[in-house]
């Protein structure tokens, strides 16, 4: 069982964004867990969840995942109260979804919102330029060149330093790369959930970051032979360990970004980027779903 004292997360190997984007190391923190229930409203202890994020970057990460819908908003401040000036750290940000309630996720994709939605992220960040903003879903209603589109002008501002995606199909990011260039996908994919794979093939082609959300849950809930816990086990890790291990080996530009409000959890999430598995382990892993 590995202890909370963890490996550096450099131990999981460095992605650099194509086009002159920041270089990062690939085992990241996803900051969607730090608010209160259903990704609504503030921390119980906001004390706690500004010290997961120092944690996570003394323990050497040094790439943050956010959105402006997470809390809404909460996880965009606390990121700044715990980590401003951010200094080698490289902050995401995500805009396009309306929240109304824990349960409603609404897709905008107006053009004034989106440039209202950077520019009220810069403000709670407290920066000039937002390393990496991400179009959180595109809404069907408005044309893809107008969202796109005010995200590329923001760009030239100076406003937006890379531009990435959030739940997009091949067709969807080919189409998108035809009018900016697109330097990041956040897709749905784990052990249990392979949907993804063709836009992570993709991305692989292209050297685009692919960015899993939800990387670790359900994966025991589809391992009904026990494969993970036996691999676990000759590994001496956790199950969650082995999940983020299996990330990390699948594709040089998978960048898991795991969320917790647990520093416990944290480290051993951490841990994962020393965990070495072998090629008998990543094909019995690969056959836990399709």
């Amino acid at each position: 069982m590995t202890t909370s004292t963890a490996p550096p997360a450099h131990a999981s190997g460095n992605f650099h964004f194509p086009g002159g984007g920041p270089e990062v190391t690939r085992l990241g923190y996803g900051a969607m867990r730090l608010t209160g229930p259903g990704i609504w409203g503030p921390p119980a202890d906001p004390d706690t969840a500004i010290a997961v994020l120092r944690r996570a970057v003394e323990l050497g990460v040094d790439f943050i995942d956010t959105a402006d819908s997470y809390g809404p908003f909460v996880s965009e401040n606390l990121i700044r109260e715990a980590l401003h000036p951010y200094d080698g750290v490289t902050v995401a940000t995500k805009g396009g979804l309306l929240r109304t309630g824990p349960d409603q996720w609404i897709p905008c994709g107006r053009p004034a919102y989106l440039r209202q939605c950077v520019e009220i992220s810069l403000r709670r960040l407290d920066v000039e330029q937002i390393d990496l903003y991400q179009l959180h879903r595109f809404d069907p209603e408005v044309p893809s060149e107008d969202q796109l589109g005010v995200l590329a002008d923001m760009q030239d501002e100076g406003k937006i330093g890379a531009i990435g995606l959030s739940q997009v199909d091949v067709e969807e990011l080919e189409s998108a790369r035809e009018q900016v260039d697109i330097v990041s996908v956040q897709n749905l994919y784990n052990l249990a959930d392979r949907s993804s794979h063709d836009v992570l093939e993709r991305c692989e082609a292209l050297g685009i970051g692919f960015i899993p959300w939800f990387p670790i849950a359900g994966s025991e809930l589809v391992d009904g032979d026990g494969v993970l816990g036996k691999v676990a086990g000759e590994v001496e890790a956790t199950p969650p360990q082995v999940a983020l291990a299996w990330l990390l080996a699948t594709s040089p530009v998978i960048l898991p970004i795991p969320g917790t409000s647990s520093i416990d959890h944290l480290e051993d999430n951490v841990a994962s980027a020393g965990v070495e598995l072998s090629n008998d382990h990543m094909t019995r892993l690969d056959k836990i779903a399709p």
